[in-house]
């Protein structure tokens, strides 16, 4: 494999990647509406056309797709619904149509999922991939969206999907929006799980699902050891010596602000990663406090971009 293409590559955790790959030798290229914008080698798709240039395809050794609407980019209505599942499920079968046609198929296709799957709020219980689906708007996209990542698989593809959790990074994502507020606090009780990946370690764990031939089938992409919200809250706030005020935001409050959104910070999931160790990766940040001392190494973190709550 020398070429890979990725889709929202762009984005925070395709510029991880893309980053990652051409240090190891890699050629990447990106999927975009405007490959003219990037300096990155670009191949143009639309997806609201439903067009992709079929050259990207017959290019491509191996395919990683990120693209996908933010889930907390906007306020849940009934379009910014409609944005969230089609740009998953239509992208991927775009790509599963295109690569269908080409005469020289990807050896692998690497897909983000998002432990999304598993419900808004599965309380103490231990999920691994076998845990059946919850029934709420996320659950149900995330499952149309594997249902249409199964697809490629039937076309002799080695296929893999990640189911990430909250991402920590410096640059945007959970961490950001949790530490924007004049002062840190818990929301809703904290005690609620969240199970976070270090996003040097999703990075890593994309490109070895990409490397690893025995790779195949969903894997939960989050860290060993998850934490609650007040314990992240606590160790982010601390780490920025930033002021904290140890109870939470009120539920209704932000039920006010989000609406049905806000049912994804107020619930939790505590998600196992046993199986993608299992297949010999090996996380170089496994502790909150790692994970937030390389984060944070910088000096204190003041993005400037607006991050998702979680992929």
């Amino acid at each position: 494999m020398k070429h890979i293409l990725i889709t929202g590559g762009s984005g925070l955790i395709g510029k991880k990647i893309t980053g990652l790959l051409e240090r190891k030798g890699y050629e990447v290229a990106w999927l975009s509406r405007s490959p003219g914008d990037y300096d990155q080698k670009s191949f143009h798709w639309d997806l609201k056309k439903q067009e992709i240039d079929q050259e990207a395809i017959e290019w491509a050794d191996g395919i990683i797709h990120l693209a996908g609407a933010g889930v907390a980019d906007k306020r849940w209505t009934a379009e910014r619904k409609k944005a969230i599942l089609q740009s998953r499920t239509m992208s991927t079968a775009l790509l599963k149509n295109a690569m269908e046609k080409s005469s020289n198929k990807p050896g692998v296709f690497v897909s983000a999922s998002a432990v999304g799957f598993y419900g808004f709020n599965t309380g103490e219980e231990l999920q691994d991939e076998k845990a059946s689906p919850g029934s709420d708007f996320l659950a149900q996209v995330v499952t149309a969206w594997e249902d249409e990542v199964s697809k490629v698989k039937e076309l002799g593809v080695r296929t893999v999907m990640l189911r990430i959790g909250i991402v920590l990074a410096k640059e945007g994502g959970a961490l950001v929006e949790m530490m924007k507020p004049p002062v840190a606090a818990p929301l809703g009780s904290g005690k609620q799980w969240m199970s976070w990946i270090q996003v040097d370690d999703l990075a890593r764990m994309f490109v070895f699902a990409l490397e690893k031939e025995e790779v195949e089938g969903i894997f939960n992409a989050v860290g060993p050891n998850p934490s609650t919200n007040a314990e992240l809250t606590q160790k982010a706030a601390k780490k920025i010596s930033k002021t904290l005020i140890n109870f939470g935001v009120p539920g209704f409050g932000l039920k006010l602000i989000l609406g049905e959104m806000a049912q994804m910070v107020l619930g939790g999931n505590r998600v196992s990663s046993k199986k993608i160790q299992e297949t010999g990766f090996e996380f170089r940040y496994p502790r909150l406090d790692e994970a937030l001392e390389k984060i944070y190494a910088q000096g204190e973190d003041k993005p400037s971009s607006r991050g998702s709550l979680s992929h």
